[in-house]
């Protein structure tokens, strides 16, 4: 049943890399969020520092640079000497400003020279080009220096931040995963689990989305805990009461003379007796105080005496014996009622199989419904054409939860319906050590 379901998605994930769960968390997302969030912030105000920094430094240089070839070309023109870091065509003046000089414009620009930064001015001179040098080391390091800083804050604060909110963020998805575990825990039976979020118990404190849930979680598990605790005392009182009655109209019906009149009320007697003992073995069940008598058995010989008292005609069939440590009333109770539900909802043939610690009590009828498939037995709901109240079944999954085995319904592959049923195996730890059991 499980190959069957698994086909498809194995179909249809084949050749897509599964992403590791850890990816699908809040804090994940949330810590992917927070970290763009700071990237994108931190590269913007970089860029307005980097960029308003830049501009007044290359300005500065710029007008001392233009200074420079002010007091430059008043001196070329007086026919004074030239200082070291001026000149007419001088070597390394950049392409670009040389034509533009001679074009009779002034400009600037700041290009390498001898390995080092320099920003570049230069004028028209004689149809040439007069211009000046200014070391831009100083500049080029402020700059540089102010991006080192710029990266390693914005390192900083995205760390920081990344922490901070990780931090609240975790605090939150804790109590989310708190309200998770309860309500897993009431879903599976659990019907005391409450959350008990300390701020929905003081009025005076600002509830927060995650207190708000908590709190209705735990409205819900109250509710539903004293609905099911009244359907429970409703079905044990009702059961209790019918006792008395039963006992009366039982022995009433055998004083009555023989006759088919007599035979169908002794019989709709037995009927209503059974029924009621099932309502007083659900309500002991629904109690939770059940104890068990466990003891090892051997399961082959169990099974084969289970299918002889049934009297269905059930096929036997033991792959592999084992022993179990159950209760031995319980299980002859979860697989009569199995065998029972076989023969009186499925066709021929109905097989009990026995593998290893595992029985499977297999029908060749039409199967069991989709509610059943999907939700377990459900009390005095049947879809079959055959008469039933709902009760066997819900019996024998209660039984077999006492006794510590699962119980699984199934439809297999080439029809009929199958419950398996899974007994924890007994282990003779010292028959294993080659010593003799006592």
């Amino acid at each position: 049943m499980s190959a069957v379901r698994a086909c498809p998605v194995r179909r249809r994930v084949r050749g897509v890399p599964r992403r590791p769960a850890w990816t699908a968390t809040l804090t994940w997302k949330a810590a992917v969020f927070i970290t763009l969030m700071c990237c994108a912030l931190a590269a913007l105000l970089g860029a307005l520092v980097h960029v308003s920094v830049t501009r007044q430094t290359v300005d500065a240089s710029r007008e001392k640079a233009l200074s420079r070839l002010e007091d430059v070309t008043r001196a070329y023109e007086a026919g004074e000497p030239l200082p070291p870091f001026a000149g007419v065509d001088p070597v390394g003046l950049p392409p670009s400003l040389r034509d533009l000089a001679t074009r009779g414009s002034r400009g600037t620009v700041v290009a390498d020279h001898e390995g080092r930064p320099t920003m570049w001015a230069a004028g028209p001179a004689d149809g040439r080009a007069l211009a000046v040098r200014v070391d831009y080391s100083l500049s080029a390091r402020t700059i540089g220096g102010l991006d080192q800083a710029i990266l390693g804050s914005s390192v900083l604060a995205i760390g920081a931040t990344l922490l901070v909110g990780s931090f609240a963020v975790t605090r939150v998805t804790r109590r989310l995963h708190l309200t998770a575990q309860v309500a897993r825990r009431i879903s599976a039976g659990d019907l005391d689990a409450r959350v008990d979020d300390p701020r929905t118990k003081d009025p005076s404190r600002p509830q927060d989305e995650v207190a708000t849930v908590s709190g209705a979680l735990d409205t819900m598990a109250s509710s539903l805990q004293g609905k099911l605790l009244s359907e429970q005392r409703f079905t044990a009182d009702v059961a209790h009461e019918l006792r008395t009655p039963l006992t009366g109209l039982s022995a009433a019906a055998e004083l009555l003379p023989p006759g088919r009149p007599s035979e169908l009320v002794q019989d709709r007697v037995r009927a209503l007796r059974a029924l009621t003992e099932d309502l007083l073995e659900i309500s002991r069940l629904d109690a939770g105080g059940e104890r068990v008598d466990l003891d090892v058995y051997a399961l082959g010989p169990l099974a084969e005496r289970v299918v002889r008292a049934s009297g269905v005609g059930a096929r036997v069939r033991i792959v592999r014996d084992a022993r179990v440590e159950t209760d031995r009333r319980r299980l002859e109770r979860v697989l009569g009622n199995l065998l029972a539900n076989a023969h009186k909802h499925g066709r021929p043939p109905v097989v009990l199989t026995v593998d290893g610690p595992v029985v499977t009590v297999r029908d060749h009828g039409e199967g069991y419904p989709a509610y059943l498939l999907e939700h377990g037995p459900q009390r005095f709901r049947t879809e079959s054409g055959s008469k039933g109240h709902g009760l066997g079944l819900t019996i024998a999954r209660g039984q077999a939860a006492v006794v510590g085995a699962e119980l699984v319904f199934a439809n297999p592959p080439g029809g009929g319906a199958e419950a398996r049923l899974t007994l924890p195996e007994y282990v003779d730890l010292t028959a294993e050590d080659g010593e003799e059991p006592r």
